[in-house]
């Protein structure tokens, strides 16, 4: 993946899978939706099981841990949604509302969106009052600089580097260790925290979404130990944490539902049950027994049991199948050979078969295969361009003749890692690659470790899969973060994993930066998407759908698009308490 952070304000539709029994068969057309024989059939605006009630336990079923909850570190979607709507807010944050409602930026620890001043490098947010964490002590401006800090320590690596990108001074910066503090950003009192630029940022209220700009108090902070018992500034607190098997979240009672317009908190208790089997978690959604019928997936429904919900209508009608907003890619190691050789990275383009991958990933009910970079809400029209023009099932011949200009006329041979649950795409791309001769070792890794692991730039294999999803609807939360080989880490790397370094593209970057006609500036970015494509850093692979499968007593859950499709645990709850098994 990285899916890091899915925050976007493209619209997409909250949609469940009106299919019938020979829902994995079909595919798809570059370009549109010509030739797909198994539509998604919207269901607009919608939430499945009406309002909530408060009280009961909702479960959450888990085969894996988080990667992050630590908000300096936290930019895996799936995590994100769960501790900025749950454990901690954020200055500003998304509307809990289906569709592209849900895009819409509201103030959380803010009084309001901020405040812009020297011609946007300037920026100021004024904290509302009253505003408190779990022992009932005051949140103040100075936490939120503190955490903002946080985010630049090396043993604190994986979450946002909007800080190092934008804020004035950072260069060099190493975390506050010492009593160092960042000078560009101040606190003139409890409540007013500026934060001061290098260079003009109108998007920057986006940026305070993310939970860098979370609190966390000095006192508090246990460096990497955090990460196992972040403070609560939202709406629950932790009661216990057994990392790979149980997460337990109670009410935060200090939690001011007077200053927090976006969270319900309608369950009494969270539990996440982690170390589960995928099809384990499947067939148990779909029975909805006992406790089961109050329980959510974390992750997707499998494509093996796709047609086990489809084919019964009241199990259908529990299915969420919001889109990812996210690229999919396989992604090549440009700094080591042979993938030093764009002749090389070609070929695995043309080698590709995106018709299987798509096929692997959950079928074309749920997914589209990629054609660019950069998802379709970035172009005009909503829809990626088919830019190199190449056979989604692959172009063999054409993979093999670049092989050999390369000299490589027998092939060769490397390795891919993906996450556990992506072991099937794995196949598939080990075995399109296979055909031109590219022979593929495939490294399966758990979903909690699989960042850290793609992210050590030094021992990674030469192949990762993984994808991006923008920040907000701009090209510069997707390109940049992507390709600029100036932000490359040794070690928790995020983004760049083809480590992409490339003068020409990162002096565009900056060139696009700088407009401040916005229109002219999505156009570059589109054009941009394109220029780096030809030179074939990555090989675009599939937009996913997050298939979603819920128990019968939940109440309030939609896919949240700003999320990645996941459910939005701001609004989610039960229908009836009583039955929620705790």
């Amino acid at each position: 993946m990285n899916k890091r952070t899915s925050t976007t304000l493209a619209t997409a539709l909250v949609a469940t899978l009106a299919l019938g029994a020979t829902a994995c068969s079909g595919g798809k057309e570059a370009g549109g939706d010509r030739g797909r024989k198994n539509p998604v059939t919207a269901n607009n605006g919608a939430t499945v099981g009406g309002t909530p009630r408060k009280g009961g336990t909702l479960t959450v079923l888990s085969n894996q841990d988080f990667t992050h909850l630590d908000p300096a570190r936290n930019w895996v979607m799936g995590d994100m949604d769960f501790g900025t709507r749950l454990l901690y807010r954020t200055l500003v944050t998304y509307r809990a509302e289906p569709g592209a409602k849900g895009g819409v930026l509201v103030p959380d620890l803010a009084e309001d969106l901020g405040t812009a001043s020297n011609g946007a490098k300037t920026w100021t947010f004024r904290l509302k009052q009253g505003l408190k964490y779990e022992d009932g002590t005051p949140i103040t401006a100075r936490d939120v600089k503190y955490n903002v800090e946080r985010s630049f320590s090396p043993d604190l690596p994986g979450g946002p580097d909007y800080a190092a990108r934008y804020l004035a001074g950072a260069e060099g910066y190493q975390g506050p260790a010492g009593g160092r503090h960042l000078d560009s950003v101040k606190t003139p009192d409890d409540r007013t925290i500026v934060f001061e630029l290098r260079k003009p940022f109108a998007e920057f209220p986006y940026a305070t979404v993310l939970p860098t700009f979370a609190p966390v108090p000095p006192a508090k902070d246990e460096g990497p130990r955090y990460d196992n018992r972040p403070f609560s500034s939202g709406p629950y607190k932790i009661e216990s944490y057994a990392r790979d098997k149980q997460l337990v979240l109670v009410r935060n009672t200090h939690w001011d539902a007077g200053t927090d317009t976006v969270r319900k908190a309608y369950p009494d208790r969270i539990v996440v049950t982690m170390g589960l089997k995928a099809n384990q978690i499947d067939d148990r959604l779909i029975a909805s027994a006992g406790a089961d019928a109050s329980a959510v997936p974390w992750g997707k429904l499998r494509p093996e049991s796709t047609p086990k919900v489809l084919t019964k209508a009241d199990v259908k009608a529990r299915l969420l199948a919001e889109s990812t907003n996210c690229t999919e890619m396989v992604q090549m190691h440009t700094g080591r050979a042979p993938f030093d050789d764009v002749r090389v990275r070609r070929a695995v383009q043309y080698a590709l078969d995106r018709e299987a991958l798509v096929t692997a990933s959950g079928g074309p009910a749920v997914n589209d295969a990629a054609t660019a970079l950069m998802p379709g809400s970035l172009f005009e029209g909503g829809k990626q361009p088919d830019t190199l023009g190449i056979p989604l099932t692959g172009d063999v011949a054409k993979a093999k003749q670049l092989l050999k200009e390369a000299g490589k006329p027998d092939g060769l041979s490397t390795a891919i890692t993906v996450s556990n649950g992506d072991k099937a795409v794995g196949e598939a791309i080990q075995q399109s690659l296979g055909r031109a001769g590219i022979k593929v070792t495939i490294e399966t890794v758990d979903p909690s470790a699989f960042y850290d692991t793609i992210g050590d730039t030094e021992n990674r294999t030469d192949l990762v899969y993984t994808g991006w999803c923008p920040d907000y609807p701009s090209g510069s939360t997707f390109l940049p973060f992507v390709f600029d080989g100036r932000y490359i880490k040794e070690k928790g790397n995020s983004g760049n994993h083809s480590l992409f370094r490339d003068r020409a593209t990162m002096k565009r970057m900056d060139e696009i930066a700088a407009m401040t006609d916005a229109a002219r500036a999505n156009k570059a970015w589109q054009t941009l998407d394109g220029e780096i494509l030809a030179k074939a850093p990555t090989a675009p692979a599939v937009i996913e759908r997050m298939p979603l499968l819920l128990g019968t007593n939940v109440a309030g859950a939609f896919g949240h698009t700003s999320f990645g499709g996941q459910i939005d645990y701001a609004t989610v709850g039960l229908k009836d308490p009583t039955t929620s098994g705790n």
